[in-house]
């Protein structure tokens, strides 16, 4: 079948945000609680609490996140919860009012379409929670609950809240407080597919889904995916999975995924030995062990391999989010690692996506303490920025960075060096992972414009056209370059 995918992903500039975390309004505005003991901002964050980040806070931040360079934010869930980070969700028709609820959102959705900044939420369609109403009518009428067949039910009496007893219904790995939808009842599966197109009716540019592997039922997604493009066939659909991801991406069902499959090899090769094993073990993708050029040539590869190529430039590209620990703590601190995995995110085919803080270096081990308050100004990584703000705009002022051909010029020792082309426009990326200066020769035969202007650089690249087929390259030790 004939893949298609919307354009203005390929051209888009995520910004992962997790609402909770990253800024509170100050602009006065009719609150539900106003007299509130939030969890410190500053401080370490726990399971459990609350920081008071709100959608006004967001909204008052557009210029911020426009300055940047981000035209499309991907929110974590925003409906009404019990938990900080919105995964357990009570009404999938209400954003919870501590963000602000439906009318906060309805006017950060206008201001970042004025702005032509694109919105995406996150679809739990998997589970919900215990305090869903629907479950919740289980909880209290139990066998005499006409909600019965919406989930799966095993046995009574339901033990929703303490360990002590069978829970006696499924829950999303074993999690009591996220009770499983059964998706093969039809309504459960209409119910579904109404919430997506309501939100999509309230303006909204598309939905990231929630381990949506889970979701067995035959023809769940294909469906998902013909009522989502009838109401806006520009709208995004993406999937939380961090594998092989081919099941999905045949042009039925989702226009990308999350990743991940970029992600591991990346930090691998640009964190090296740096990586803190503890952020990473027995997590669903590996960033270790270290990674020659050689070695991150081939997997890389083995990515673009994958998928279709139309699939490929929409694919959410990304070296951290909230289910990871964050890139600086994961690369041990390291600041060059982080420069370094952030060149190569933003010069690789598909969409960018910046988890909030990240561009200041913002550490965090894994959650919750992935999960801070976004800081302030004192305390940003001026250099990581700086480094954010050129590669973001050279991603949006070369479309060859976009969805230009992409090929591997040199991959030895640990120097990287790899073009991307469109027609007649060609760049050269290259990077050294190196702890000492390297010295190459980079075949460019193949190349038409033979490029040898400087674009971009993190420190002080020397390089020379040696005749009309050799590029030499004097590339510092953990640094990189963007040759035009």
């Amino acid at each position: 079948m004939q893949v298609q995918t919307p354009d203005w992903v390929k051209h888009a500039v995520f910004y992962q945000i997790f609402p909770d975390r990253f800024a509170i309004g100050k602009q006065p505005r009719k609150r539900v609680l106003n007299n509130v003991s939030w969890e410190d901002w500053d401080a370490t964050p726990t399971l459990q609490g609350y920081k008071g980040g709100d959608l006004w806070g967001v909204l008052e931040q557009l210029d911020y996140l426009q300055d940047l360079g981000v035209n499309a934010i991907y929110f974590t869930p925003i409906f009404q919860s019990a938990c900080n980070h919105r995964y357990h969700t009570h009404d999938y028709y209400q954003v919870d009012p501590l963000l602000g609820g439906n009318s906060a959102f309805k006017e950060l959705l206008e201001a970042a379409h004025k702005r032509d900044i694109k919105v995406v939420l996150d679809g739990v369609f998997n589970h919900s929670s215990r305090g869903f109403f629907f479950f919740n009518d289980i909880l209290e009428n139990g066998p005499h609950s006409p909600w019965l067949n919406w989930f799966k039910i095993h046995g009574w009496p339901l033990a929703p809240y303490t360990g002590d007893l069978p829970a006696n219904y499924e829950g999303w790995v074993g999690n009591r407080a996220l009770p499983v939808f059964n998706h093969d009842n039809p309504d459960v599966k209409e119910y579904i597919m109404e919430i997506a197109e309501y939100w999509l009716n309230f303006g909204i540019d598309g939905w990231r889904l929630d381990v949506p592997f889970e979701i067995k039922t035959p023809g769940f997604w294909q469906e998902f995916r013909q009522r989502v493009k009838a109401i806006n066939n520009d709208a995004y659909i993406v999937g939380e999975v961090w594998e092989d991801a081919r099941e999905w991406l045949d042009g039925s069902q989702f226009d990308g995924v999350m990743n991940y499959l970029f992600t591991a090899p990346t930090i691998a090769f640009t964190a090296g030995d740096r990586v803190d094993i503890e952020q990473v073990k027995d997590r669903s993708y590996q960033p270790y062990p270290a990674l020659s050029a050689a070695g991150y040539a081939e997997k890389i590869q083995q990515v673009l391999e994958l998928y279709p190529w139309e699939i490929q430039l929409t694919q959410l590209n990304l070296l951290a989010s909230h289910d990871t620990a964050r890139l600086l703590t994961i690369a041990g601190g390291d600041r060059k690692s982080v420069i370094l995995s952030t060149l190569l995110l933003l010069t690789f085919p598909g969409a960018p996506s910046i988890y909030y803080g990240d561009e200041v270096g913002l550490p965090g081990a894994i959650d919750p303490d992935s999960r801070r308050g976004f800081p302030t100004e004192a305390n940003w990584d001026k250099e990581i920025l700086k480094t954010h703000r050129e590669l973001i705009a050279l991603h949006h002022a070369y479309p060859c960075l976009r969805i230009g051909e992409y090929k591997v010029l040199f991959a030895e020792g640990e120097v990287y060096v790899f073009a991307r082309v469109l027609d007649q426009q060609e760049l050269i990326v290259g990077i050294n992972v190196s702890t000492t200066d390297a010295k190459v020769n980079v075949d460019i035969t193949n190349l038409q414009s033979q490029p040898n202007k400087l674009l971009y650089a993190s420190d002080k690249v020397e390089l020379s056209n040696q005749g009309d087929s050799k590029l030499l390259l004097n590339i510092p030790s953990r640094s990189g370059c963007i040759i035009g």
